[in-house]
């Protein structure tokens, strides 16, 4: 019970929340009232890092959500330029991660991330689709056990200013590992063929655990 009231936070969490903490200390000098808005702020820092574990359903026949949010879109696309599938035509769906969605990300199946590619980039709000080509974005191309290619695009929002990548280029995963965060509002895209997606525009995910498609 403890652990869901109190969950582990991640390691990019602690130098924010012990900002945060200080913070409030000194506000709570100040006034009372002060300090209240800063234990606050604090306790949603704290929820904002939490990194709780999740239980995936490991079967390759399906795609897992890479993180919690709202889908924002489902439709059909060219492969992103910047890992030259351009030519290829994948089906892709948007999650937006709200400030008080958990930002960590996981993988949508099990493989191997034969490719990782940085783009700097903008700033734009994440819920816009313009923002899968000008925002700062971290790409993951993973070949699932089906030789196939499923790629992950974790995109910074309006607020969000940095990705954090947790992994590395010819790393295996099981589905619903840990690949990264995103720090603040943000956005994760997914493209992947072979599959049908089993989710509509509007719905709540959580990463590692909604199924997004299948076979």
């Amino acid at each position: 019970m403890l652990h869901k009231v109190f969950p582990k936070i991640h390691t990019e969490g602690y130098k924010f929340l012990a900002i945060a903490i200080l913070i409030t200390f000194f506000l709570n000098l100040i006034s009372t009232f002060l300090g209240l808005i800063g234990l606050v702020i604090t306790i949603w820092v704290y929820y904002f890092f939490r990194d709780p574990e999740r239980i995936s359903i490991n079967n390759d026949n399906y795609l897992t959500s890479p993180a919690d949010g709202e889908v924002l879109m489902i439709h059909e696309v060219d492969g992103p330029k910047e890992l030259e599938l351009e030519d290829k035509k994948f089906t892709k769906i948007s999650i937006f991660m709200n400030v008080f969605d958990c930002h960590v990300n996981r993988t949508p199946c099990e493989g191997k991330i034969s490719e990782i590619f940085y783009k700097p980039g903008k700033f734009f709000n994440a819920s816009l689709d313009k923002a899968s080509e000008d925002n700062e974005r971290n790409y993951y191309k993973i070949i699932n056990s089906q030789d196939e290619e499923v790629i992950v695009v974790q995109i910074a929002g309006l607020i969000a200013r940095r990705i954090v990548c947790e992994t590395s280029k010819d790393q295996e995963l099981k589905q619903g590992d840990r690949i990264g965060m995103i720090r603040f509002g943000s956005r994760v895209d997914v493209y992947f063929q072979n599959y049908k997606p089993l989710v509509k525009v509007g719905q709540k995910t959580i990463a590692g655990e909604t199924i997004l498609a299948n076979r």
